[in-house]
This record gives C-alpha cells, sequence and structure tokens, in this order.
C-alpha cells in the first residue's frame, strides 16, 4: 500500500516546474546545459507575456455604453438640481 502512495507522490514532486529547473545544473556538455537554460528562459517569458488585448470592437462598445451612462447621469443630476435648490 506505501509503495503506490510513494511512487504516486514521488511522480507528483518530479512533475514540478522546480524540477525541471534543477535538472540544466546537472548537465555535464556546456553546450546542452546552456541550451537547458536557453530553453527555460523562452518558458519563462512565455508565461510571463500579457495576455492578448480585447478586441476594438469589443472597446467600443464598452465605450459607448459609458458615453450613454454619463449623458443619462448628466440628465438625472440636472433633474435633481432643478427640483431641489440648496438641499
Amino acid at each position: 500500500m506505501k509503495t503506490p502512495l510513494s511512487l504516486s507522490l514521488g511522480l507528483v514532486i518530479c512533475a514540478t516546474p522546480a524540477s525541471a529547473i534543477e535538472q540544466c545544473r546537472f548537465i555535464q556538455a556546456k553546450a546542452e546545459r546552456e541550451a537547458c537554460y536557453h530553453r527555460q528562459e523562452d518558458e519563462l517569458a512565455a508565461r510571463r507575456k500579457p495576455e492578448p488585448a480585447p478586441s476594438t470592437s469589443s472597446d467600443s462598445k464598452v465605450f459607448e455604453s459609458l458615453q450613454q451612462m454619463r449623458h443619462e447621469d448628466e440628465e438625472v443630476y440636472r433633474s435633481l438640481r432643478s427640483i431641489c435648490r440648496g438641499c
């Protein structure tokens, strides 16, 4: 019972990204080791890459809805000012 559990735990620990970083250190050939580090840098840069910006059509819809809300808010404020002077 302990053997399958320890094997599965070992696989989980070995599958972590930190273990991939440690593996490059133990490569003896300098060119292969540097290639390994380069691949890791590329993977890290890909993870840090910001999400692509949403399409401009959705941005324009949001902008139009915000403009409409501001226009409605201005109308409400004008009507409140005419009702309640000095409140």
